[in-house]
């Protein structure tokens, strides 16, 4: 089999020649910047320019040499920009690291940390001197209590680190005639070039929209304390993602094979809400994003990636119309992977629940971990609606023997 046919097949409950395997197929799939930089030259790659595309989490580009070595099966569209120069920048990281990122980013170092700005000069997020990541600092509206009409939601977006950052396929502007040319030539060109399954990050957030706007102790107190005000708000939410979701599949739908959504929707110990709150709030808007794409590219698979412990949810996701969850973080309150595997076999894919990253890879020794994660493979590969991916990004310090002693676990 390719590697396109194994996560078909796997997606389509067929078990398939050998498990699938993700990395860095998608922004949750990942690794840090410098603990990459440390992979390659264990594998004993040549060094190469760091490219970090996604600043906020400082995720770097994992060149096809290391996802040969590795096994991945799973390609990101758009990862690197087409690597067009004027697309890039230099950067260097607080410990002197030299990197490249995108070129729209208007980051300055200040005494506190880096500190990213909007284009009205507002400051939006940071990375403090001992810190590996960028964290939100500005949400919009988390001291408007009375705002009702949301017509004026770009311009809120703009105050938002998480709207502005550029991210894959940006700064291509898919939502431009131009840009949308560009982005279905870069689509038609990665396809020719793999035989890799391609994941197309299209976003489409719900819930984690309203949470970096409103903050989210304001967000979900709103839900419940002012309801007819979020119901417009995620109206207006919903109006923006259909017309970017019909630009987005007219440019990429005919080349990509997983169409990627995103939601945090889960805590440790259960959902953030109710199912009778995700029912009234989230499950007819994201029932009407799948099913457009859905009823548009019938052949495409939809995943969304949503942390925590979202068992009671899952019914209802599946219902909406959804094919494949990730990252499957089994260690929070009714994830075990026995019982998803036992109720919802044939009925959803488990993208990912492959290695838990939280405890395991960053402090397991190599045996351990490769036990660990036979163990997880062994419950989720009979009968396909596996794809392997650890629970979420490869985090910074994490050793490059733990990570070579999972992959080599897989199969």
């Amino acid at each position: 089999m390719t590697s396109r046919e194994r996560v078909n097949a796997s997606l389509r409950f067929k078990e398939p020649d050998k498990v699938p395997i993700d990395f860095n197929g998608h922004r949750s799939s990942g690794i840090h910047v410098k603990t990459y930089e440390r992979l390659r030259e264990y594998l004993g790659l040549p060094p190469s320019p760091l490219y970090v595309y996604d600043f906020i989490q400082q995720l770097a580009i994992v060149e096809d040499d290391v996802l040969d070595i590795l096994g991945s099966d799973v390609l990101q569209l758009g990862c690197d920009f087409d690597k067009k120069p004027e697309f890039w920048k230099d950067w260097v990281m607080h410990d002197g690291t030299k990197t490249k990122i995108p070129s729209g980013i208007d980051v300055r170092l200040e005494k506190d940390g880096y500190v990213i700005y909007n284009k009205n000069g507002i400051p939006v997020g940071i990375q403090k001197q001992s810190c590996y990541y960028f964290e939100q600092t500005n949400f919009p509206l988390a001291d408007d209590f009375d705002k009702e009409n949301f017509d004026d939601l770009a311009d809120i977006n703009e105050n938002v680190i998480w709207m502005i950052v550029p991210c894959p396929p940006m700064p291509i502007d898919y939502k431009s005639p131009d840009g949308n040319k560009a982005f279905k030539e870069i689509a038609a060109k990665t396809r020719d070039s793999t035989d890799r399954a391609i994941y197309g990050i299209f976003g489409g957030n719900l819930v984690e929209t309203g949470q970096i706007t409103f903050r989210i102790d304001n967000f979900l107190c709103e839900l419940l304390a002012n309801p007819e005000r979020m119901h417009n708000y995620l109206d207006a939410v919903l109006k923006m993602h259909m017309e970017n979701l019909e630009r987005y599949l007219d440019a990429v739908g005919g080349y990509i094979d997983v169409i990627g959504f995103g939601d945090d929707m889960g805590t440790q110990i259960g959902p953030q809400f109710s199912t009778a709150v995700y029912e009234e709030f989230f499950k007819h808007r994201h029932k009407k994003m799948w099913d457009y794409v859905h009823e548009h590219f019938p052949e495409l698979k939809i995943c969304l990636h949503c942390c925590g412990g979202v068992r009671p949810l899952l019914p209802h996701l599946i219902e909406a119309g959804l094919d494949a969850i990730n990252p499957v973080q089994f260690n929070c309150t009714g994830m075990e992977l026995d019982g998803l595997k036992r109720d919802f076999a044939g009925k959803l894919t488990f993208w990912g629940g492959g290695c838990d990253t939280r405890d395991v890879l960053p402090n397991g020794s190599p045996d351990e971990i490769k036990k660990h994660v036979k163990e997880c493979v062994n419950t989720l590969k009979p009968g396909g609606g596996f794809i392997f991916q650890q629970v979420h990004n490869i985090m910074a310090g994490v050793s490059p023997e733990n990570i070579v002693a999972m992959f080599k676990a897989i199969n």
